[in-house]
């Protein structure tokens, strides 16, 4: 048995109807060349020949009773591929608008928790370019739970999943697979018993477990007559942050690799993961102006840093540490804005030292995590306040050589993350074959006319270049100013413990 971390456990206790809590990927596949087409039963051998090399995949959760602990990865006795697959023909609705709808309506279910976490859709009939009726292709639609995987993992496994060179690989048969026994309840509440005593804080997580509606009630009602601070955190309204619904829109936008490199060497002495966050303010900036949003305030992102090692490595679970980062987006002139988002992110301690997220999770069980969730999100104090940060920002960097399916070459890919309550937009940034595709997931009742986006993306990248020409590596180099994110946390921590204790004394009363 493979114990969740409290990090991972937490995203299965964060899920709700309306936000289910996987990662998902659109995977476009160029099958012109080949001499006939995929057949789907090919790929589902050929997916079953490759099982061995993601055990997660032939893993199921077993709960433990009661909710003594965190669940338990076990192999599943019952695993069929079948279970995990589906075939959808798109015929004379085979346009990349079709299959993006497609996407965002399987994307909106939560996965089945009775079976492995992951699922894959086979979209046949699908037209890699809409004006050209022989670019034939086909994709891929695949789910997988954020409590078994992070977007650098995920990558990872598409990366093993996939081949890297046109000539297909034999379908050879699957290894053989015996699922190791299922663990006896008895066995799973010792093992539980025991690490709650290495744990002592469980058993606050377990008295929230056994009477957690009691307990959500009772606070939401003291939390209400709490006259909360104003701001409560540092960062600004804007229109992404309210009540989101299921609905689920994906866009994206790409752009040449070279371009931003380019710009990075103009304008000096910044990361190329700098100027794709200051593409990403850029344009988040064009889509609030348009929108009647004030800007004076600068957006923070929460931007996860991988803490991924070759001697600490697993093959799956989220291995992740965060900063909260101030995006200036306040600042007029978007190359100047890169050079300032690099100060801001050099002036983050994670940046410098970053602390894997689970460790920080070791403190806080991930029942309360989730419960302190939900009442951020019932409470609406993104909506009554400020919201502790405006959206998260990932930037992953993917494979810069070509992968195939069975002589079938991967020819762009979508990248979505999960949405949360008060968190109507989310963005995935990943590289491939010297292209970087910029992924907005966002609940289309929240983000209005969230189309636009992949237009401001390329507006965003002309204006950036234009700007870096003008400022040259040897202007703008002025004193880092001192930025409201400095001091986020300490604000962010300060205030929750003055409401901790505010709470904590009604209760005594």
């Amino acid at each position: 048995m493979r114990q969740l971390s409290e990090l991972d456990a937490s995203f299965l206790y964060l899920e709700s109807e309306t936000t289910p809590m996987h990662i998902g990927g659109v995977y476009l596949f160029d099958a012109s060349e080949l001499e006939k087409p995929l057949a789907f039963s090919t790929f589902v051998a050929y997916l079953r020949s490759r099982l061995h090399v993601v055990p997660v995949f032939r893993q199921k959760l077993k709960e433990i009773p009661l909710r003594l602990g965190r669940p338990y990865w076990i192999d599943d006795p019952d695993f069929s591929i079948e279970r995990h697959l589906a075939y959808v023909n798109l015929g004379k609705y085979g346009q990349k608008a079709s299959l993006m709808t497609l996407a965002s309506k399987i994307l909106e279910e939560p996965l089945k928790r009775d079976r492995p976490l992951w699922h894959i859709t086979f979209v046949d009939g699908f037209k890699l370019d809409d004006n050209d009726a022989s670019s034939d292709g086909f994709a891929l639609i695949v789910r997988l739970h954020h409590a078994a995987i992070d977007a650098f993992s995920g990558e990872e496994i598409i990366g093993k999943l996939l081949e890297y060179t046109p000539e297909p690989r034999a379908i050879n048969a699957p290894r053989p697979w015996q699922p190791r026994p299922e663990p006896s309840e008895e066995r799973v509440i010792i093992q539980a018993g025991a690490n709650i005593l290495r744990t002592p804080l469980q058993f606050t997580s377990l008295a929230i477990n056994a009477a957690e509606a009691t307990a959500r009630g009772l606070v939401h009602k003291q939390l209400r007559k709490l006259p909360l601070p104003f701001p409560l955190f540092s960062a600004p309204h804007s229109p992404f942050n309210r009540q989101i619904t299921a609905n689920r829109q994906i866009v994206a936008a790409s752009v040449d690799l070279s371009r931003l490199k380019a710009i990075k060497a103009t304008i000096g002495d910044v990361t190329l993961n700098d100027v794709v966050l200051g593409l990403c303010a850029e344009a988040l900036r064009r889509y609030m102006n348009d929108h009647g949003t004030d800007t004076d305030k600068s957006l923070v992102a929460m931007t996860p840093i991988s803490v991924r090692s070759n001697s600490l490595r697993r093959a799956t679970g989220n291995q992740m540490s965060a900063m909260l980062l101030d995006l200036s987006t306040n600042e007029p002139d978007p190359a100047l804005r890169i050079r300032r988002i690099h100060w801001n992110a050099v002036a983050s301690e994670p940046y410098r030292e970053a602390i894997a997220a689970d460790r920080l999770t070791e403190l806080l069980p991930s029942t309360m995590l989730a419960l302190s969730a939900r009442l951020y999100s019932e409470l609406q104090i993104a909506q009554r306040y400020q919201p502790v940060f405006n959206l998260p920002i990932t930037n992953v960097p993917g494979p810069q050589v070509p992968l195939y399916l069975q002589g079938a070459r991967l020819a762009q890919q979508y990248n979505t993350a999960p949405l949360f309550d008060s968190m109507g937009l989310v963005i995935v940034a990943i590289s491939y074959q010297g292209m970087l595709t910029v992924n907005f997931t966002l609940c289309p009742d929240v983000v209005a006319d969230g189309s636009s986006l992949e237009r401001y993306v390329d507006e965003s990248l002309d204006v950036i270049e234009e700007a870096a020409y003008s400022l040259g590596p040897e202007n703008g180099h002025e004193q880092a100013p001192q930025t409201p994110h400095q001091t986020l946390t300490d604000d962010a921590l300060t205030a929750l413990e003055g409401l901790l204790k505010t709470v904590f004394h009604r209760f005594r009363r």
